[in-house]
């Protein structure tokens, strides 16, 4: 709308820390945008940004004017959607940060179960690791939240919740593919593939090394769980992600097996959204959707 317009220009100049870079990718002058956040900061009785020498950035009264600008767009997009809802369109969009391993199965899969009820609704899915992920909902950068094993919580209101033990991927001809009771000492006398620090999978394992008296040291270490399903099978070892992650039934040649929960308890995972926004319609809607399957799951052994 086009009083949200100014605020859009701010955002833009903020994000790019440049008022040349953001008139660029605006289709505007630098000078004619330099006149406009000017305009706005006479009229709103103070700078918003602070001039460097290669560049601006936010001051306080700026990120406060941006965290603002950003409720507003959020709320009225819950409005829109609340008044299509009304008229009997189906129509909205719905933003959502998650971990990769909801990527290969689960997401997809309740996208488009959503969607074949509801086909004017449309996504848009953000990779992001569990810390960052609560930073977007923050940002108001998204509606929803599937994180594992959360950092801060502050402001994290949590929709439903799925217990996720941490698995071993192997080859199906690996040495402990048929081990009755795969321990983590067992996995750790192997070599193996982890993820990066960051990520809840290596957080738990992390934990549970130290209380054993080892330590997690990957022949391989990545940010890309789709590698380490790939990688088990080009050499014998170990790779570790969560059930909701894998599927037995459509990865061939892999073995999937629960590292027992007398060395790494079960991590969680979390659908949540920012406390206290009420989220547009179409968003509300499909976290009931994801809420519910996330407590189907709870029903499913990982063998």
């Amino acid at each position: 709308m086009r009083h949200m317009e100014t605020f859009r220009l701010i955002e833009a100049v903020a994000r790019a820390g440049s008022i040349r870079k953001a008139a660029e990718d605006a289709g505007l002058t630098a000078s004619a945008l330099n006149r406009r956040i000017s305009r706005f900061e006479d009229e709103f009785g103070g700078q918003i940004f602070e001039r460097l020498a290669r560049g601006v950035r936010l001051n306080p009264a700026g990120e406060l004017i941006l965290q603002h600008y950003r409720a507003q767009r959020s709320d009225m997009a819950r409005v829109q959607s609340q008044v299509a809802d009304l008229s009997g369109v189906r129509r909205g969009h719905v933003s959502i940060a998650c971990s990769q391993a909801l990527l290969p199965y689960f997401l997809p899969e309740q996208i488009s179960r959503y969607r074949r009820e509801h086909p004017g609704v449309t996504f848009s899915v953000i990779v992001r690791d569990r810390s960052r992920a609560e930073a977007e909902l923050a940002a108001f950068n998204c509606d929803l939240a599937l994180v594992f094993e959360p950092v801060v919580m502050v402001d994290f209101e949590i929709v439903a919740r799925c217990p996720q033990p941490v698995c071993a991927v192997m080859a199906a001809d690996h040495p402990l593919a048929q081990k009755p009771d795969l321990r983590l000492r067992d996995c750790l006398n192997h070599p193996h593939i982890a993820p990066s620090a960051e990520y809840g999978v290596r957080f738990l394992l992390d934990g549970a090394a130290k209380s054993i008296g080892r330590q997690v040291s990957p022949v391989v270490e990545t940010e890309s769980f789709e590698l380490i399903r790939h990688y088990v099978q080009t050499e014998q070892t170990i790779g570790f992600q969560i059930p909701i992650g894998l599927d037995p039934q459509r990865q061939r040649g892999l073995v999937i097996r629960q590292i027992s929960e007398r060395d790494v308890a079960p991590g969680v995972l979390l659908l949540g959204q920012q406390r206290g926004r009420s989220l547009p319609v179409a968003s509300f809607r499909f976290a009931m959707q994801l809420g519910r399957s996330l407590e189907d799951r709870l029903a499913q052994d990982i063998r």
